[in-house]
C-alpha cells in the first residue's frame, strides 16, 4: 500500500525519567487510516447547506466552526466511514 512521505515516526518531548525504554525495537509500523483501511466519507445535505448559509452570512473572509460526527468501522472490517451530520458555528470572541 502507498505510505506518504510526509509520515514521521511517533516523538515525545524530553523528560528526566521515562516509564519504557526509548530505544526503538522492531520494525516500523504505519499509523495512518488509509495504510490499513478504505475510508469513506458522508456528509449529510442539510448540515452541508447550514455550513453554506453561515459562511455567506458571516462576511468574514475566515471564520471558525464545527463539523460534527461519527467514525464507525464497517461491519466487513475493511473499511472506516466518517459521517458527519450536525453543524456547529462556534462562539464569536
Amino acid at each position: 500500500r502507498f505510505v506518504p512521505r510526509r509520515m514521521v515516526p511517533f516523538s515525545f518531548p524530553l523528560s528526566k525519567c521515562a516509564l519504557w525504554d526509548p530505544v526503538p525495537m522492531g520494525d516500523v509500523v504505519g499509523a495512518h487510516i488509509t495504510y490499513y483501511r478504505n475510508p469513506r466519507l458522508s456528509l449529510v445535505e442539510k448540515t452541508l447547506r447550514l455550513a453554506y448559509r453561515h459562511a455567506r452570512q458571516n462576511g468574514k473572509k475566515s471564520f471558525s466552526c464545527f463539523l460534527l460526527g461519527t467514525l464507525a468501522v464497517d461491519e466487513d472490517g475493511e473499511g472506516v466511514t466518517l459521517t458527519i451530520d450536525r453543524f456547529d458555528p462556534g462562539r464569536e470572541a
